[in-house]
């Protein structure tokens, strides 16, 4: 991780942003001290597909229903 300090982050912005497009990060200092980091943004994630492409065709009438147990269980009940 590289470090830079905001003056030269204004001046080089866009060579840092290429940098950190190829996957670097870059911690933005004030007087020296960490401001900011410069991440790459996250790829875009593929569209959820509609469950007849996936050929799902049945779904059981109590697929939602939860077992009262469970419940009491997540939620700390005796």
């Amino acid at each position: 991780m590289t470090q830079v300090n905001l003056y030269e982050a204004k001046t080089h912005l866009s060579t840092l942003v290429d940098r950190v497009a190829a996957g670097e990060e870059i911690v933005i200092a004030k007087h020296g001290k960490p401001m900011a980091r410069l991440v790459p943004v996250e790829k875009p994630r593929k569209p959820r597909e509609p469950a007849h492409v996936i050929q799902v065709t049945y779904i059981a009438d109590d697929f939602d229903e939860v077992d009262p147990e469970i419940v009491e269980m997540f939620e700390g009940r005796d």
